[in-house]
């Protein structure tokens, strides 16, 4: 039994669970540095709740929410978030509406209810918590009450919603209940423990043909598992085990070889792990094995492409695997989130290398860069972004690529989740009482460590812009705990220092660098990740390449004309919205190309990286660099137009041309800029004959 990871190295899944391999280990007075592949999960953390028996120990383990507080760009964005769409959505969506809303009635009728609230608000909570923002932890606790004081008898609670006769729809709860989880750990109110104890009851004692019936909840179970091992963690119920192996059971199958149970994009992203999450209670390695081939398949067949994710513009379908093929807004959440869930239970750094990938590249390119709208779909190559209809060039029927904040149901709503769910796991407890460093960011965090002394580290770092990242040690005693720096795949020469001397350690790429120390108050570490070049080639995708810069891909500069348009002329069908919504507070964008983008690489056959250069900028004074206008790197290039590769009968980007390409145009400078800021993009390029 194996399973792939990157660059076609073969490692078993009983490697990555059996714990730590040393590379090289090197002493000095108090300072011991070692290269390991993650943590051994022998052990449970002493001071933060860990997987109780039976449940295996993951590998890193979640800090709760208030725990790290961001710095830098990272913070900005979730300031953009507040005052944005995500703060303000209250206003404009019907589903937000406190008239009529189903999770306000005991009952759960009415005519506002779904997934669209809790979607909204496991993200909105979030951010209000990370940030200390009272208007959001008032609304937070608005919504939270009514659930806690609406659960019905029986235990269950949330809109009644049935899909067939006698099948109650346990979708809209499941992240609600993530909801109630973050709440619980970010006030420790008393009411959370029984009210969710008292549900999961109730769901035990559904009949297995009435459980799970319907097509979201079926492929989504994994969701409820999770939620049922928060609760186990914490009461011991054995019951709940019981609960999680019967969920498990009724959930789609996600266990197929060579096929997944449904190609819908969200729930590609958001269910592959649910084999691997329920591995915890099995210790069945098949079913570990499992969520890794979910994950290579996908990739494998619409995956050729950068930027973290794969065709599925609603539904993968064969024959559809250009990089022209988008993903939901949703399923971009979705991966983030399982990235982050499955460095914890395998501690695989592969996870975070993806995480990063989606993060820098993908998502933040799905929105206007003050993040007052977003669009559905967000594809590789994508040269205009408007409200035509694109059909059957991609899988959906109307205004699907509109920058709109009126517009898109789930993503609407579940995109608040994004950049906060990362921020919450850049820092990571360890079993063996110690601290790791997993997606770097400016910031801070305060842990407890080693004999359970509170530290706290602060981070100073403009990464993925900059290749360097300073950490101080803040703490009211010297206290000894292990301190891992997660080491890019990409940096192959990556450079450690504590207190300004070199730490001779053999850094392995993909793996961490361990420092267990005796540490002081005001005792520095850095860590240099020198960035390189990288032109990797997609030969399944027409021979196309895709060129990065340590963890950052980069996409042709197309200047973009933003043309303003009626939010409520431009949104998806099933779009609604409050009365008083004003889309000229709120408006939808379409962005049109003003220059050229038909372009292919010139680039040296032998050392292709050798084609670009380099070109470092000023960091931009709004602290938002995921714009073109804004890049801190920014890459030269030569190429040549293809004019043969044009907007095809569907008003997309035509597919890409095989490579090598002969054209007989003349060679014309061209500037790469950061994918994640380029909201008009080609980032998988025909290579020039």
């Amino acid at each position: 039994m194996s399973v792939k990871l990157r660059n076609n190295s073969i490692l078993t899944a009983a490697f990555l669970i059996s714990g730590m391999h040393a590379f090289e280990a090197y002493s000095q007075t108090a300072l011991k540095a070692e290269s390991v592949t993650t943590t051994k999960n022998t052990t449970a953390n002493s001071h933060y709740v860990s997987n109780k028996a039976p449940l295996l120990n993951n590998h890193f383990i979640k800090l709760p929410i208030g725990s790290i507080k961001p710095g830098g760009w990272l913070k900005n964005v979730l300031v953009l978030q507040k005052d944005g769409l995500t703060g303000n959505l209250g206003e404009i969506s019907i589903w937000l509406s406190k008239n009529d809303n189903a999770w306000l009635n005991k009952e759960g009728k009415g005519a506002h209810g779904w997934e669209e609230l809790p979607y909204w608000l496991k993200g909105y909570a979030n951010i209000g918590y990370m940030l200390g923002d009272q208007k959001m932890l008032n609304e937070t606790r608005f919504w939270i009450d009514a659930v806690l004081k609406n659960q019905r008898d029986n235990g269950d609670f949330g809109p009644m919603v049935e899909k067939g006769a006698g099948k109650r729809d346990l979708w809209t709860n499941m992240p609600m209940l993530w909801c109630l989880q973050s709440y619980y750990e970010f006030t420790k109110d008393p009411r959370v423990i029984p009210v969710m104890t008292k549900y999961f009851k109730w769901q035990l004692s559904i009949p297995d043909d009435k459980l799970l019936e319907d097509y979201w909840e079926k492929s989504r179970g994994g969701d409820n598992i999770t939620s049922i091992y928060w609760l186990y963690n914490r009461t011991g119920d054995s019951f709940l085990l019981d609960l999680a192996t019967k969920i498990d059971k009724n959930t789609a199958n996600w266990r197929q070889e060579g096929n997944l149970p449904n190609w819908h994009n969200v729930n590609i992203a958001q269910c592959f792990r649910e084999p691997a999450t329920y591995y915890l209670q099995s210790h069945n390695k098949a079913d570990l094995t499992a969520t890794y081939n979910d994950h290579n398949l996908i990739r494998n067949i619409y995956g050729q492409v950068p930027g973290g994710m794969f065709g599925g513009d609603e539904n993968s379908r064969k024959g559809y695997d250009d990089p022209r093929q988008a993903v939901e807004t949703c399923g971009l959440v979705e991966q983030m989130t399982s990235d982050q869930m499955l460095l914890g239970i395998t501690g695989d750094t592969f996870w975070a290398e993806n995480c990063e990938d989606v993060a820098f590249n993908t998502f933040s390119a799905a929105f206007t860069p003050d993040y007052k709208a977003l669009r559905y779909l967000t594809a590789p190559n994508m040269v205009i972004s408007d409200a035509k209809n694109h059909h059957p060039g991609i899988d959906n029927t109307g205004p699907f690529l509109m920058m709109n904040p009126f517009s898109s149901r789930c993503c609407q709503h579940n995109h608040a989740a994004g950049w906060v769910y990362y921020a919450e796991n850049t820092w990571m407890a360890t079993p063996d009482n110690g601290i790791a460093a997993q997606l770097y960011a400016e910031g801070e965090v305060k842990a407890k460590v080693g004999n359970g002394t509170e530290v706290t580290l602060s981070q100073v770092t403009k990464y993925p812009f900059d290749d360097q990242i300073n950490i101080t040690v803040n703490t009211p005693k010297a206290v000894n705990f292990p301190l891992y720096l997660r080491i890019p795949a990409w940096s192959k020469q990556a450079v450690v220092k504590v207190n300004g001397k070199l730490v001779h350690v053999t850094a392995a790429p993909g793996a961490y660098v361990k420092l267990t120390n005796t540490w002081k108050n005001g005792d520095k570490v850095t860590l240099q990740l020198p960035m390189e070049i990288k032109v990797r080639d997609w030969e399944k995708n027409k021979n196309s390449v895709s060129v990065n810069y340590g963890p950052l891909t980069y996409s042709l500069k197309i200047d973009e004309d933003y043309v303003q348009k009626d939010s409520k002329e431009t949104a998806i069908g099933d779009s609604q919205w409050q009365k008083g919504a004003d889309p000229k507070k709120w408006p939808s964008y379409e962005i049109h190309p003003k220059t050229a983008w038909n372009y292919g690489l010139v680039l040296d056959e032998k050392n292709p990286e050798k084609s670009f250069t380099v070109v470092k900028k000023s960091w931009p004074k709004d602290n938002n660099p995921f714009t073109n206008g804004n890049a801190p790197i920014e890459l030269k290039v030569v190429g040549k137009q293809i004019p043969q590769w044009k907007i095809d009968q569907y008003g997309l980007v035509d597919i890409l041309p095989v490579s090598p390409v002969v054209t007989s145009e003349k060679q014309t400078p061209l500037t790469l800029v950061p994918m994640g800021g380029a909201r008009l993009r080609i980032s998988s390029f025909p290579v020039v004959k």
